[in-house]
């Protein structure tokens, strides 16, 4: 499960699938002059004389002969230098990995770590004890924490002094979502996660690989009741539900499509105003964006699952505000073919194909109805379910030796079998021709 995650523990935050088909500063006029440096500009001495024809080469650049001095003292830029709060960590995190280097192997069977889960991948190390069982933070409540993360390399991936999310809803990872959950306010305390609990098999790109366990040191700073609905300003209701938006699309990508719904589902909630809530034409606006951003994603992930009413359901939901919505159209026009509910889908997909000539999904879309309303065979997909793309070319890129060495077998094992069977059959010839004789 996700994250979310600039780098937090948080989901990352993608822009919306405007192709999810299938599936120079301004300055202030308000200087103020009397903070602009001051520079001296003072003519040197004429050069001597056998430099004179370097001279006249160089008089050709305005600032020969010059001298410029700033009288403001020079500022210096300490580039990269690590903060104290980074050094205090790596220094808990030595002391906790007991000289062994950033190795976590020996940690996940270590007696002075308390199991989070029954299946020994997701523990925990009590620093600082919290306020007690009663300040245990509740599913649906928020929370804030202070995070820092790094990998078994040693590498700082995760960093955020005041991380909140809303537990229970999807919006970190599992590891923080079921860590947090057992921590009291107050208390520190470093977790570590296997890949399964953190990013998974596809990572986080760039900088947590496949599988990639995690050790974070968590602070937990504040428990409170998630802000009601009814409070939020139009703006916050915007960036809030900007944010699921964003969570469901972490999701969609690493297939958790059920997951992704959910928080689609959450964005459209948030971006529904109260009809007591007066907003301005341009606000009203806004929220009709992007609520047909969310329920276009949305859409894609019921489709991924198969939920025709409820892809039917959405896809009206934004044409009734865009009739001229290509994605939902494309999306219901799919439907009703798998339906076969053919006239109907081909003037929707017509619809689609005129607004947006060059998409291809549709085209394919539209090729796949003329074959079943001719009665020809589609083209069967494999019953076997294949790997996501995502995942191969993760898996090729971290093991291509290993791969070459499985192929070698392989062929050297089909070489073998062949030249039993051929011995086996040169044997049943030579039987056969010696009874024949």
């Amino acid at each position: 499960m996700p994250q979310g995650i600039p780098q937090t523990g948080k989901i990352p935050d993608p822009l919306e699938h405007e192709t999810m088909w299938d599936t120079s500063l301004e300055l202030e006029d308000n200087i103020n002059i009397d903070k602009i440096p001051i520079v001296c500009v003072q003519e040197t001495e004429p050069q001597p004389e056998e430099y004179r024809e370097t001279e006249r080469l160089l008089q050709r650049t305005p600032s020969f002969g010059k001298q410029v001095k700033f009288l403001l003292p020079p500022i210096t830029i300490e580039d990269n230098a690590p903060q104290e709060e980074e050094l205090q960590f790596f220094q808990a995190v030595e002391d906790v990995l007991g000289g062994r280097g950033y190795s976590f192997k020996h940690i996940f069977t270590s007696d002075q770590w308390i199991d989070i889960t029954d299946d020994t991948l997701l523990r925990k190390k009590i620093l600082r004890p919290g306020r007690g069982e009663d300040s245990r933070p509740l599913p649906g409540q928020q929370v804030t924490v202070y995070l820092m993360g790094i990998l078994e390399d040693g590498s700082l991936v995760e960093k955020d002094p005041k991380l909140s999310f809303v537990l229970d809803e999807g919006d970190v990872i599992q590891a923080l979502e079921l860590g947090v959950r057992s921590m009291q306010l107050g208390e520190v305390a470093f977790l570590l996660s296997n890949g399964l609990y953190a990013f998974g098999l596809l990572g986080r790109d760039p900088d947590i690989p496949s599988e990639a366990s995690l050790l974070y040191k968590v602070t937990l700073l504040e428990v409170r009741d998630k802000p009601s609905l009814v409070a939020l300003t139009t703006a916050d209701r915007i960036t809030l539900g900007n944010q699921k938006r964003e969570c469901g699309n972490f999701h969609f990508e690493r297939e958790e499509f059920r997951s992704a719904m959910h928080s689609y589902s959450q964005a459209l909630t948030i971006l529904t105003p109260s009809m007591a809530e007066p907003l301005s034409s341009e606000e009203e606006e806004e929220i009709r964006e992007h609520r047909i951003k969310c329920l276009n994603n949305l859409a894609a992930a019921q489709l991924k699952l198969h939920h025709y009413d409820d892809v039917i359901n959405s896809c009206n939901a934004v044409l009734e505000m865009d009739a001229d919505n290509a994605k939902a159209l494309y999306r219901k026009g799919k439907v009703l073919s798998e339906r076969g509910e053919y006239e109907e889908a081909m003037s929707i997909l017509k619809q689609a194909l005129k607004l947006e000539p060059t998409t291809k999904a549709i085209h394919a879309e539209l090729s796949k109805l003329v074959r079943r309303q001719k009665g020809q065979p589609e083209v069967t997909k494999s019953l076997v379910r294949t790997k996501p793309k995502a995942h191969l070319k993760l898996r090729d890129d971290l093991n291509p030796l290993i791969r070459h060495s499985a192929k070698q077998r392989v062929s050297s094992r089909m070489l073998l079998i062949g030249a039993v069977a051929a011995a086996l059959l040169s044997l049943l010839a030579t039987f056969i021709f010696v009874q024949d004789t």
